[in-house]
């Protein structure tokens, strides 16, 4: 089985900044991509940002776009996820997750909240 522990979250003023981050453990296996989801409260789950290990390549949710970075090593099985110019609507509880392949995501967090207020 794989563990993956969010630590970071916390509450932050409009404007503020907080990081992220996601350590994997347990059984090893060979992870496609590694990314962050959120959500609030009375809505659903939806995808933030992702890293593909092979290329380094990340993608981000419209969002969070030129305010959010992500990034990590697979090797210690880690990602972060830097927000920058929070606003109140990014108020949720974020989980990482991993997956072996494309758009598949086997492993999750148990979730961090992060708190953004006005």
């Amino acid at each position: 089985q794989v563990q993956l522990v969010e630590s970071g979250g916390g509450l932050v003023q409009a404007g503020g900044s907080l990081r992220l981050s996601c350590a994997a453990s347990g059984r090893t296996f060979s992870s496609y991509h590694m990314g962050w989801f959120r959500q609030a409260p009375g809505k659903e789950r939806e995808f933030v940002a992702s890293i593909i290990w092979s290329d380094r390549s990340t993608n981000y949710a419209d969002s969070v776009k030129g305010r959010f970075a992500i990034s990590g090593d697979n090797a210690k099985r880690t990602v972060h996820l830097q927000m920058n110019s929070l606003k109140p609507e990014d108020t949720a509880v974020y989980y990482c997750a991993t997956g072996r392949s494309p758009g598949h995501y086997e492993y999750w967090g148990q979730g961090t909240q992060v708190t953004v207020s006005s």
